[in-house]
């Protein structure tokens, strides 16, 4: 479950001796897709085969990069729309295409990060020509989702912080390399943000260190050890992998 507390203080509720029971359904999480539908739609479709039973978490950067990022935010919308359970969070990505339209700064920032992509694939010039529904959908992203037994965020979490969950800038930006499983409650951080080696990732799983980051830098199609996207099913931490398809090897 998502726990729906109410923050008083900086420590969450902690779960006791959780673990999910063996006929619960599937968890799976999908970092940093980066406008690369066709890539994203199989890992969904075909190599995990989700069902509306499941549950989807996706760590946010929907957009910018890859060639597709209005099909992309289209797909997500339309699996809602469908029934299926599916729980987006925001990223820095969606962050500065929100910011893009009121400040021409962070306009600039985001131009320069991948930005011009996007408005290729919507077919417009400018962020706030962007159609209203896509907006909306950016805006209520929420920042992280906390379950039972992981805490799940788009970039890391500022430890130091006095309420380390009001921090979205390090929810968005911070490139957390350790944790404080006694401020988690115990859980695992999962998180993007920040493209690693498959080999590291797979280290991570392997190594019960409270973090895990998934961002294999999807849109880094052709460099070896990267550029796939990658889902990871929580309760059995099955690792699931697509190559990406959307863009052409260099």
């Amino acid at each position: 479950m998502i726990w729906p507390f109410t923050r008083k203080t900086a420590v969450p509720p902690e779960p006791q001796n959780f673990a999910p029971p063996n006929d619960s359904p599937r968890r799976f999480v999908i970092p940093d897709i980066h406008g690369c539908n066709l890539t994203f739609r199989t890992l969904v479709e075909v190599v995990i085969s989700l069902e509306k039973e499941d549950d989807l978490y996706l760590l946010g950067d929907y957009i910018d990069r890859g060639p597709r990022s209005r099909e992309v935010l289209q797909y997500v919308m339309q699996l809602i729309e469908e029934g299926y359970r599916v729980f987006p969070l925001r990223g820095n990505h969606e962050e500065m295409f929100l910011n893009a339209c009121t400040d021409r700064d962070q306009y600039r920032t985001w131009i320069l990060n991948g930005g011009y992509a996007a408005l290729d694939s919507f077919g417009v010039e400018d962020a706030c020509e962007v159609p209203l529904p896509y907006h909306r959908f950016c805006s209520e992203l929420p920042y992280f989702h906390l379950l039972d037994d992981y805490l799940l965020v788009h970039a890391g979490f500022n430890f130091e912080a006095d309420d380390p969950y009001a921090d979205t800038q390090s929810l968005l930006w911070d490139r957390t390399r350790s944790v404080n499983r006694e401020l988690l409650g115990g859980r695992t951080m999962v998180c993007g943000h920040t493209p690693h080696h498959l080999r590291h990732i797979e280290q991570m799983l392997n190594q019960d260190h409270g973090l895990i980051i998934l961002d294999n830098g999807c849109f880094l199609a052709g460099r070896k050890g990267m550029g796939s996207l990658l889902a990871l099913e929580l309760n059995s931490r099955t690792l699931f992998s697509q190559t990406n398809i959307d863009i052409p090897e260099h």
